[in-house]
């Protein structure tokens, strides 16, 4: 079936409300990631027409093909958008003047100096400000700081001759995802949407309701970035307060996981977050740095932010520390030229998602103090290629098979992912140091297993 073509003619608001309700609108995403690919569906399944944009030749060929690149994205889900003739990726950003509403959905990294870097936002502004048409709507998704759809993609976008509220209506809602979580997808996370004039939020509120149980409108783009960051670092500093009482907790012989567990069975004034070996994924080791940058210009310290950045950040040398010791006391014998296997080297369990993985650090870590290392990682077969971690590019996890894991002198426990054997990986070798408390979880309370 061919793809439907959205009328060039400019719609009123009107009428492009009442397309978005109908479904009877073409939705262009830009960025086919963890963030894109799901919306892409999302919005198939709904009754869109979809159009995906990727530089990606690779991710365009495969979604064209009804194939998957990421492991929680079923192949059968894209084919099935391809058959029904709802679903098509493409390279070329001239057919963004075929779509009626524009979702940018690209990376926010840092840059190595801690300073957000909006490379991919505006090069993608760039790319589309000379195919816009009037009456297009546009809706920033990447995580920033407060201030970037109306002072940085405005801006580009203008650059066309159009105006921002008035030729085209431009806002921002935050990315929600959350991959394999099998409790929620794309249509049943509350969308929140922002933007600076009424029009505006008609429309970006009837897009989104057509396509997500929940739409919660704020009163600004603004607003809505904020909001984003509010939700990460809520998570990031309670994460390193956790971290930090591990610490403190461990030097008094106290458990935290079961301190944790006993607290949270308080019924109100209590949420659990749990400890790790450091911060991983795209959100929460990234998104408190954008609004640390930008409070400066307010002359605003971020003080709580950045303290949190710090314990979590260093939280891979405490993992460090405690193998080193673990292995002088269970194994008598020092870290350099010990054989130390990594389990997990996604940034968290039952993923395929290496982005700003601890694992990854304490693998560098750990080689940097003379030991050896391997991997295994049920859904990461090989190490792919990170922004910060290059030379560990291309490494390929061993087997899992018990006369191999004895070999080790030591198991590194990085990301307690469901899909391994944690009891009988605790009994084929003889140190074991967990940072998740997958081994108790398992069942498994020998005197091999060291938590960190």
């Amino acid at each position: 079936m061919a793809m439907q073509t959205a009328t060039l003619e400019r719609p009123s608001v009107d009428q492009l409300e009442r397309k978005f309700r109908e479904r009877k609108a073409t939705v262009g995403i830009i960025g086919m990631g963890y963030v894109g690919l799901p919306l892409m569906l999302a919005a198939a399944a709904a009754g869109y027409h979809v159009l995906g944009f990727d530089i990606d030749q690779e991710k365009v060929d495969k979604v064209n093909a009804g194939h998957s690149y990421l492991e929680h994205i079923k192949a059968e889900h894209i084919a099935a958008g391809r058959e029904q003739g709802r679903l098509r990726a493409t390279g070329r950003f001239e057919e963004i003047k075929n779509v009626d509403g524009i979702i940018l959905c690209v990376p926010t990294p840092l840059t190595a100096n801690r300073e957000p870097d909006l490379t991919f936002i505006e090069k993608t502004c760039e790319a589309i400000a000379p195919h816009l048409r009037a009456g297009q709507l546009i809706i920033l998704e990447s995580t920033t700081w407060p201030g970037t759809t109306i002072e940085i993609v405005r801006p580009i976008l203008e650059r066309a001759s159009l105006r921002s509220g008035h030729d085209f209506y431009l806002a921002f809602s935050p990315e929600r995802e959350d991959p394999g979580n099998p409790n929620y997808s794309t249509r049943t996370i509350p969308k929140v949407v922002g933007a600076d004039d009424q029009n505006t939020s008609r429309l970006v509120s009837a897009l989104y309701g057509s396509i997500v149980d929940r739409v919660v409108p704020v009163s600004s783009t603004k607003a809505a970035e904020a909001v984003k960051l509010t939700e990460n670092i809520f998570r990031a500093v309670n994460i390193a307060l956790v971290n930090e009482l591990k610490v403190i907790y461990d030097a008094m012989g106290i458990d935290v996981w079961e301190v944790i567990e006993a607290a949270k069975t308080k019924p109100f004034g209590f949420t659990a977050f749990y400890p790790g070996p450091g911060l991983g994924g795209h959100c929460i080791p990234i998104d408190p740095f954008y609004l640390t940058w930008k409070a400066r210009e307010y002359e605003i310290s971020t003080r709580f932010i950045e303290l949190a950045g710090e314990i979590n950040t260093h939280m891979p040398h405490y993992v460090l520390e405690k193998l080193a010791r673990a292995l002088d006391d269970h194994a008598a014998r020092g870290l350099r030229n010990s054989k130390i296997l990594v389990i997990g080297i996604a940034y968290k369990k039952n993923v395929d998602d290496t982005r700003e993985s601890p694992a990854l650090r304490l693998i560098e870590l750990i080689e940097a103090r003379g030991a050896k290392t391997d991997f295994y990682d049920p859904h990461v077969a090989v190490i792919p290629v990170t922004r910060e971690h290059g030379k560990l590019a291309g490494r390929r996890g061993i087997s899992w098979e018990r006369k191999q894991l004895r070999s080790y002198d030591a198991v590194l426990i990085a990301t307690d992912h469901d899909a391994v054997n944690y009891r009988e990986l605790c009994e084929s070798v003889a140190l074991v140091v967990d940072t998740r408390n997958a081994c108790a979880r398992a069942g498994y309370h020998g005197e091999n297993v060291v938590k960190a």
